[in-house]
């Protein structure tokens, strides 16, 4: 199955709109560019991830992904490379979409990242208030990134420009 997203900076509250949250904290197995294996526990489930690699925009990429026991999934989190992904995910309502927020925690503190599933890489979509910047296809935005080159490390002057209210 491909994936189909475009990502964004948030600059401006989405929490009156969402619906639900939850934590995710997710390691990888393999972060190796083009290929990426993720364990992640979200709530009390957990998941093993299989991604390829990203087309030339960034928006589209193969991905396989099975659910698996929660302890599992704790014990694949111990063989990960080093680096943890800590996230609190919202799901807000926006037109016929529903966005995936991640405000994200730990060394990743400050960074607040939305993502829209699409259908097609030129599917139209409502864009909400408090959406701000595009970031599809940056790869310092990636999570498999953010394990090894975290938000709080980035200079300063791209902290301010990325960090966002929630």
């Amino acid at each position: 199955m491909f994936e189909i997203e475009r990502k964004f900076l948030v600059s401006g509250s989405f929490l009156p709109f969402a619906v639900s949250s939850s934590r995710i904290v997710q390691g990888y197995i393999c972060s190796a560019r083009g290929r990426t294996v993720r364990v992640r526990i979200r709530g009390e489930k957990g998941y093993l991830t299989i991604k390829g690699p990203s087309d030339e925009a960034g928006v589209s990429r193969y991905e396989f992904e099975r659910e698996i026991p929660l302890a599992d999934a704790e014990e694949l989190l111990k063989l990960c490379e080093p680096g943890v992904i800590d996230k609190v995910r919202y799901l807000v309502p926006v037109g016929h979409h529903t966005w995936e927020v991640d405000v994200f925690h730990g060394d990743n503190e400050g960074l607040v990242v939305a993502e829209v599933e699409l259908r097609s890489p030129d599917e139209p979509f409502e864009r909400p208030e408090w959406l701000g910047r595009e970031v599809t296809g940056d790869r310092r935005y990636y999570n498999s990134m953010l394990t090894k080159q975290p938000f709080s490390i980035w200079p300063e002057k791209e902290n301010q420009q990325a960090s966002t209210p929630v």
